[in-house]
């Protein structure tokens, strides 16, 4: 019973590493805990739990640096990326789930726009920023998948 219940929460945190409304990797991880603590942890449950809060924290932490990183390599500047997460910010608040990757995207556009005066670039820095995105939500997912494998075997080795 414990595991359908952690393997359904596990479910969610993996749709929340796609979808920006759960956050998805702190929800695998505390599922992981939640059975760590109805079921007793022992040696494989210490050593699963480990690598699994480490997945999460790398994953989390990429899932910061990879876009930060795409947009400074395509020439987006701070100001670019930091209205790109305020307009994000209000694009989620405006139209839940699909306005802040839109919102983040026009944010970035707008501000390089702004700064370059010209289509080109900003449009350049604005694509590779959202395909940063992509490949951060890439990331985050690979390391949810592997988080929830971590929790499987620990739960068929107990």
């Amino acid at each position: 019973m414990i595991e359908a219940l952690v393997a359904a929460a596990m479910v969610v945190g993996l749709v929340g590493t796609v979808v920006p409304l759960v956050p998805g990797l702190v929800l695998i991880a505390g599922a992981a805990f939640a059975y760590g603590l109805v079921q007793g942890f022992g040696t494989a449950g210490v050593v699963a739990m480990v690598v699994v809060v480490a997945l999460s924290v790398a994953g989390t932490v990429a899932g910061f640096i990879v876009p930060q990183r795409t947009a400074s390599g395509a020439g987006a500047s701070r100001l670019s990326m930091l209205l790109g997460v305020a307009v994000a910010v209000l694009g989620f608040v405006v139209v839940p789930v699909v306005g802040m990757p839109l919102g983040g995207a026009l944010g970035i556009y707008l501000g390089e726009r702004l700064r370059t005066g010209a289509h080109a670039p900003a449009w350049r820095a604005t694509v590779a920023t959202v395909k940063g995105f992509g490949a951060g939500v890439l990331v985050q997912l690979a390391a949810g998948v592997a988080m929830v494998l971590t929790w499987a075997v620990w739960a068929v080795a107990a």
